[in-house]
């Protein structure tokens, strides 16, 4: 590892201090880029969007300045500049916009053309919704849904991602940019590496003059090479939009695991990440943020390498024997692979066919979906087991074979996927991106339930309101002249209403002794089914 600094040789750097040159690196970055944060966040919008303002003005500046004087470079060659620093430029002139409008608002604040905006609530508009949408009875019919909301997102009114989920994605789009293009500018000089490589073996064999076994395998050298080559470009395509689909399914999983959470339901999570720890969980929601970028960036790698195997197994199976003249024999050995994985599927099949049929005892009732699993015939069953214990060892055979190739299939796809474990049960606390998920999910579980935030609003609301009513001598005054309503009454109509709303609850009150709630039930139950 080194420090570069301009005019100056690099800095060497022992191996055991290169986490600390890492951290001071982020640090450094972080310092760089604070100032946009501490205006965009400042209670101060005046003068916090002329230096926001002023600041970004720099750096936009500064970025052209730079794209202009140095446009080319040694990695992409023409226009590398504009193509690596656009995403910043884009990124600039939006926070330009936004500080622009944070000035004209708070301008005219201040001129008195407009009201003071009121601080951010502290229950906010969709979690109110939420929490009403909860507590409205539900609709009898439920209305059709579309083919994309049933299959791809639903949109829902009553939920708004937090700040730090969008700008993760955001972010993750950008570096997934830089590293395909980073990627494919390294594609471009081994290719070129390799041209040199094929022409080198094409004069050692023309200076040779061989003609046998040794230029047969040059060809098969350079068609291998040929081949690969074309694979990595076709899969670039197909590994970005992956990874791209990857960052919007992740979005689609953090709403339904909160909401989930919300809901008291942790039946998706594993037993031992039902209660984490939470120091465990303020450290997760902090890496949480630089881990989905790496995570992705890796996963795209990974994804894009196995497509690109897929690829050329593909041009060597079914592709290059049609080239080759060899498209009868590809033919018979697919029709010999075809008709064995159909004989063995078969027996399988009919094995679980032979078991129904004749070692389970009839069903008890006609309506049963199927037999008891009572056994039948039980001497009939053990020569049928024992016969077929020799054949099921060799069938297990590839069996196992096809586990090892599907879980290394698996593993690699859904490898970019911090949302979903990609280790079998019982070995999940190894994985530390999924413990980041999880700890990060039940942060904003507590911090931002809507059913806590309202209970929570409705204590600090009224509490406010009985300090307000103290501090007035003459409080009474302000009252409506109306007839007065006590609070118990007010209670008792809530509940009831409550309790008509969701019949369900009455199953859960506790019946006070001389009380007919019995009665009472009945009544309520009418008046919902009314």
């Amino acid at each position: 590892m080194f420090l570069f600094s301009e005019g100056y040789q690099p800095l060497q750097v022992p191996q055991w201090a290169q986490a600390f040159v890492l951290l001071i690196g982020g640090i450094e970055v972080g310092l760089s880029h604070f100032p946009f944060f501490a205006c965009l966040s400042s209670e101060f919008q005046l003068l916090s969007s002329i230096l926001g303002f002023s600041y970004s003005l720099i750096w936009f500046a500064v970025t052209i300045l730079h794209i202009i004087q140095c446009p080319h470079g040694q990695l992409l060659g023409r226009y590398e500049t504009l193509v690596l620093y656009w995403p910043s430029l884009m990124c600039l002139v939006f926070l330009l916009g936004r500080f622009l409008h944070m000035f004209v608002k708070s301008l005219r604040v201040r001129l008195g053309w407009d009201l003071q905006t009121e601080e951010k609530p502290f229950l906010e508009a969709h979690q109110a919704k939420h929490v009403k949408q909860l507590l409205r009875k539900a609709p009898p019919l439920q209305r059709e849904k579309s083919w994309f909301q049933s299959r791809i997102y639903e949109w829902d009114p009553c939920f708004q991602f937090p700040s730090r989920m969008i700008g993760t994605t955001v972010l993750a789009f950008i570096c997934l940019y830089l590293f395909i293009v980073i990627e494919f500018c390294m594609f471009l000089h081994v290719r070129d590496q390799l041209d040199v490589f094929e022409d080198q073996l094409e004069s050692y064999i023309a200076f040779r003059n061989e003609t046998g076994t040794l230029t047969s395998v040059v060809l098969q050298v350079k068609e291998l090479i040929s081949v690969t080559k074309g694979a990595w470009v076709v899969t670039i395509l197909p590994a970005s939009l992956t990874c791209v689909s990857y960052l919007f399914h992740i979005l689609a999983c953090y709403r339904k695991h909160i909401k989930r959470l919300w809901a008291g339901d942790k039946h998706f999570l594993p037993l031992k990440f039902h209660n984490p720890s939470s120091s465990a969980s303020v450290v997760a929601i902090a890496r949480y943020s630089g881990w989905q970028i790496a995570y992705i960036l890796w996963g795209y790698l990974i994804v894009h390498v196995m497509q690109s195997l897929c690829g050329v197994v593909l041009m060597y199976s079914l592709v290059l024997p049609i080239v080759h003249n060899q498209g009868l024999e590809l033919l018979q050995r697919l029709g010999i692979g075809v008709l064995t994985i159909a004989i063995v599927l078969g027996l399988m099949i009919l094995q679980v066919w032979i078991a129904t049929s004749f070692f389970l005892q009839q069903k008890m009732d006609a309506g049963d979906r199927q037999k008891p699993l009572a056994l039948n015939n039980r001497k009939a069953f053990h020569n049928f087991n024992y016969f077929l214990f020799f054949y099921n060892v060799l069938l297990g055979l590839g069996a196992c074979l096809s586990r090892l190739l599907i879980s290394c299939v698996l593993g690699s796809w859904l490898i970019a996927r911090i949302d979903r474990t990609i280790l079998q049960n019982g070995y999940e606390g190894a994985d530390m991106g999924f413990g980041a998920w999880i700890g990060m999910l039940y942060v904003d579980h507590y911090h931002t339930n809507p059913v806590l935030v309202s209970f929570c609003h409705i204590l600090i609301t009224g509490h406010r309101e009985r300090r307000q009513q103290q501090a007035v001598t003459y409080w009474y005054l302000n009252q409506s002249t109306g007839p007065r309503i006590s609070a118990r009454s007010r209670t008792r109509w809530l509940l009831l209403q409550t309790l008509i709303n969701n019949p369900k609850l009455l199953m859960c009150r506790k019946s006070k002794p001389g009380h007919s709630s019995r009665d009472f039930t009945q009544i309520l139950l009418a008046c919902s089914e009314s």
